[in-house]
């Protein structure tokens, strides 16, 4: 799972710096040079990337609270998503913001415009999320079924109780089971409108029943998988069906853009298509990723960091040092990657991993890979 936890995080940071070179989407930066194609991995990334999340997130949470128990769970939850969205609120959404008007002095450009929302603007006492709004939707998915379960297991007792899960999660690896876990995302979807751009991220830290219904309906489809002994290895036999079907029904999207189909049934495309993906990477990773790889423990442990301080430093790069050169896009993409990706990990490295923060966000501390500390011995000249 640490390849897809790191990948899941990661991709949102690739998403980020594709939005520069999407023509009309109004992103924080524009760039010189845009492209239609841009849109394809935008589209496609958003189809999957925060159900494959919130999947993850509810099945490694199911994992801890069966070893450590419901009291020390939600503590944990809450040191390292609750606490985080605090205390990162002002460095990363205010800082984002003056990041932008900065740079749309800067290059003499009109304003950025905000985000594509999922209702009015919220009063200020409930605290716009801005890019950490994720961690909010995921502590009230936390909350629902940590409450959820301890009612359960008061009405069935434990053991029946987790007999109702695991016989939930081997439904949802049946053939089929990948359009039951859909559904949520689908009634979300039908509720919301404007299936294209999937679920618009909410303007406040309480509670909304769109993006609640489509990503509490993953943390269980996750949650329900991990009770299951059989869930993954199933998931893993059929990785190449999934992802086969995923890649048909994101090629029909992309190809159909613009074009006027019922909005039912491109809800029901985009829901499937998104799942599709999930199933299809799981599967994958569990089938030739079983393995623990350094490189990828590594970047599993940075990815969190790396995703709460990426927004205002990818923009800063693009928008001050890229986005009136005349260079090919693909380019500045790779600039834009080295540029902020080694910043991020240097800082991660140093700042980060084997400090007090490290052990905040990850739950452990981990020795320095790149500024490694030199031992005592090395430091003491030889007599």
């Amino acid at each position: 799972m640490d390849a897809l936890r790191a990948g899941a995080l990661l991709l949102g940071i690739v998403l980020h710096t594709l939005m520069p070179f999407v023509p009309g989407i109004g992103w924080l930066v524009v760039d010189s040079e845009t492209s239609v194609v841009a849109g394809i991995p935008v589209m496609v990334i958003h189809l999957f990337r925060m159900h494959l999340f919130m999947m993850l997130a509810g099945y490694l949470g199911r994992m801890v609270l069966h070893r450590r128990g419901p009291t020390s769970y939600l503590r944990d939850r809450t040191l390292r998503i609750l606490l985080p969205l605090v205390a990162f609120w002002a460095p990363a959404v205010l800082g984002l913001g003056l990041v932008a008007g900065a740079v749309a002095l800067w290059r003499g450009t009109p304003p950025p415009q905000p985000p594509p929302t999922a209702g009015p603007p919220p009063p200020l006492a409930e605290l716009p999320p801005g890019q950490l709004w994720f961690l909010a939707v995921l502590m009230q998915c936390v909350l629902v079924v940590v409450v959820v379960r301890a009612v359960a297991v008061r009405l069935l007792g434990a053991d029946r109780a987790g007999r109702v899960s695991a016989r939930l999660g081997a439904v949802l690896v049946a053939p089929a089971g990948v359009l039951l876990a859909a559904l949520p995302y689908l009634v979300a979807l039908l509720l919301q409108g404007m299936p294209e751009a999937g679920i618009a991220q909410p303007l406040t830290v309480l509670p909304q029943l769109v993006p609640l219904t489509a990503y509490l309906g993953a943390f269980l489809v996750g949650w329900w998988l991990h009770a299951s002994s059989e869930a993954l290895q199933r998931l893993a036999g059929r990785w190449r069906v999934h992802l086969g079907l995923a890649v048909l029904l994101s090629a029909a999207l992309v190809l159909s853009y613009g074009v006027p189909v019922p909005e039912a049934a491109r809800s029901v495309v985009v829901a499937a298509a998104g799942w599709l993906w999930v199933y299809g990477l799981v599967g994958l990773c569990v089938r030739h990723l079983d393995q623990p790889r350094p490189a990828v423990r590594y970047l599993a442990d940075a990815s969190y960091w790396m995703y709460l301080v990426h927004l205002p430093l990818v923009v800063a790069v693009e928008g001050f040092l890229l986005a009136d050169l005349t260079l090919p896009i693909v380019v500045k993409l790779v600039l834009t990657w080295a540029l902020s990706g080694v910043l991020m990990v240097a800082s991660y490295d140093l700042l980060v991993r084997s400090t007090w923060v490290g052990r905040w966000l990850n739950g452990h501390r981990r020795p320095r890979v790149l500024f490694r500390r030199r031992s005592a011995e090395a430091r003491t000249p030889a007599a």
